[in-house]
C-alpha cells in the first residue's frame, strides 16, 4: 500500500483564513482597531511564530484592555474552531483511499490544538493516522517525524510522497529522506532551493490527484 504524507495547516486546511476570522472577532469584541488585523497576522507569520512570542506581543499591546484569558483563547482555539475542509479536498482524500493509498497527516504544532483541527473538520475519518511534532518530540523537516508517521500505519517510507505548503519544512523533509514531493503554492511564489519539489500544485486536491495519476 503506497503512503501519502500530508501537511495540515495551509495544506489540508486553510489555517490562516481561520485565524484571520478569529482575529477579526477578537478585535471587534473589545473595540480594538480593525486595522490591527494586519499587525496581528504579521506577528503570527502563518503560525510559525511561537505561541509564547505571539502571546507576549498581544499582551504588550492590549494587556490593559483585554484579559489574558481572551488572548489565550484566541491562540488556543481561534483557528481550531474555525477551520473547514474544502469539498474538493474531501473528495481527493476519498479518491486516494479508493486507489489504495494510506494517508497520514504530518504536522508541526501543539497536540491539543492540531488534534482539534483534525477532529473538527472530520479529517480523523478520512485519514489513516497522524503525527504531531509536540507528541513525537521532532518537527519537520527532521526525518524522525516522517518516520513516526510511517510507523503509525506500519508502512515503509520508501516510495512515499510528501505534500505540503512549506518549502523549508515539507519539501526539505522529503528531500532529506529521498522522497517525492508536491509543493502546494496556493498562489505564492517560491524560491529555487537545492530541495526543489518533484511537482508544484495550486492546491492540495490537485496535489493529491497528481500523486495518484503519477503512481499508477
Amino acid at each position: 500500500m503506497p503512503l501519502l504524507l500530508l501537511d495540515l495547516d495551509n495544506t489540508l486546511v486553510d489555517r490562516d483564513a481561520a485565524f484571520r476570522a478569529a482575529v477579526v472577532d477578537f478585535l471587534a469584541q473589545d473595540g480594538l482597531p480593525a486595522s490591527d488585523l494586519t499587525w496581528v497576522m504579521a506577528i503570527d507569520a502563518g503560525g510559525y511564530t511561537t505561541r509564547q512570542e505571539v502571546a507576549a506581543a498581544l499582551t504588550d499591546r492590549y494587556g490593559g484592555v483585554v484579559p489574558t484569558t481572551t488572548i489565550r483563547a484566541l491562540l488556543d482555539t481561534g483557528a481550531a474552531d474555525r477551520v473547514v475542509l474544502a469539498q474538493s479536498t474531501r473528495e481527493a482524500l476519498g479518491k486516494a483511499q479508493a486507489h489504495g493509498w494510506s494517508c497520514v497527516i504530518v504536522t508541526n504544532g501543539r497536540t491539543v490544538q492540531q488534534e482539534a483541527k483534525i477532529r473538527n473538520t472530520g479529517l480523523d475519518q478520512l485519514v489513516q493516522g497522524w503525527v504531531i511534532s509536540e507528541s513525537v518530540g521532532h518537527k519537520k523537516p527532521e526525518p524522525e517525524i516522517f518516520q513516526a508517521a510511517a510507523a503509525t500505519v506500519n508502512l515503509p517510507l520508501r516510495g512515499s510522497w510528501v505534500i505540503g505548503d512549506s518549502p523549508h519544512a515539507d519539501i526539505a523533509g522529503a528531500h532529506l529522506l529521498g522522497l517525492r514531493s508536491v509543493w502546494v503554492t496556493d498562489g505564492h511564489a517560491g524560491t529555487q532551493d537545492s530541495y526543489w519539489p518533484t511537482h508544484v500544485a495550486d492546491d492540495v486536491a490537485s496535489a493529491i490527484n497528481h500523486t495518484i495519476r503519477t503512481s499508477r
